[in-house]
């Protein structure tokens, strides 16, 4: 008789970090020819390291492994946002210049 077998509760995402296995390390061409294995693995298992001539070369990441590695975006002004935040909003400066007319030179 097969025998039954149940199926593992969810582990939450912390055990889920703790209990990956190390990044698998792939040569170029293999990854080219398993891309849909390297995509799916580096989206449930972690990054995964391509390497060309026995040097890493890639880091293949899900997006959410990146996003946390870039952290949040900017907010976005515009320039004038810039210049009304700049620490140099009131400073008195003197941005007048010196007529320079060139020196003379000996023939």
């Amino acid at each position: 008789m097969p025998s039954l077998k149940r199926k593992s509760q969810p582990k939450s995402s912390t055990e889920k970090i703790s209990s990956r296995k190390p990044p698998q390390t792939w040569q170029l061409q293999t990854a080219k020819a398993k891309f849909s294995e390297v995509f799916r693995l580096a989206r449930t298992e972690g990054p995964q390291h391509v390497t060309k001539s026995g040097k890493e070369e890639v880091v293949i990441l899900s997006k959410e492994e990146f996003d946390k590695l870039k952290g949040p975006a900017p907010e976005v002004g515009g320039i004038w946002e810039f210049f009304r935040n700049s620490p140099l909003v009131g400073i008195d400066l003197d941005l007048e210049r010196e007529d320079d007319y060139g020196r003379e030179i000996d023939l």
